[in-house]
Formats: structure tokens, sequence, C-alpha cells
């Protein structure tokens, strides 16, 4: 599991390339978004659980993103999953 601390509004992926919070939330491997220093499930994760209650995820005050892709593979779209 991997910490993701938001630096100019962008993590550093897997997969080499920056992505912001938000394109986090709709990834997979996303489990956990820190807002306002509480964690919050990210809404792909509380979908793929069908955990259908979910705060709602504000980009713009995510401060890290709890990852759990520990090898290479990088954002991965959920709607690869529910498609």
């Amino acid at each position: 599991m991997r910490v993701l601390r938001v630096e100019g509004g962008e993590v550093a992926c897997q997969n080499a390339r920056n992505r912001t919070p938000d394109s986090c939330r709709f990834c997979v491997h996303s489990r956990r978004f820190l807002v306002r220093g509480e964690w919050v499930t990210s809404p792909a994760r509380a979908y793929c659980m069908l955990k259908r209650a979910v705060t709602h995820v504000d980009s713009a005050d995510v401060t890290a993103v709890e990852c759990d892709d520990d090898g290479t593979e990088g954002f991965r779209s959920i709607m690869t999953v529910i498609s």
C-alpha cells in the first residue's frame, strides 16, 4: 500500500505519469483520499465493494491518495470493471 502525496495538484502514478486526484477517483487502485485530515473511501472502491453510501470526494481538498498498486500498472479506469 502506498500513500501518494498531492503536490502541485497531482500525484505520482506508477506508470511514470502524474495524475490529478480527480482522475484517481476513477482508478481501481485508489482506496482512500485524505480530505481535510480524514480518510474518505474512494468512490471507485466503494462501487466495487458495493458500498453504496460514500462521501463525495472534493478533489480540491485532497492532500493524499492511498493506492494499492504495488506493481507498475498505474491508472486503470473503474469503467473497465463496470462495463
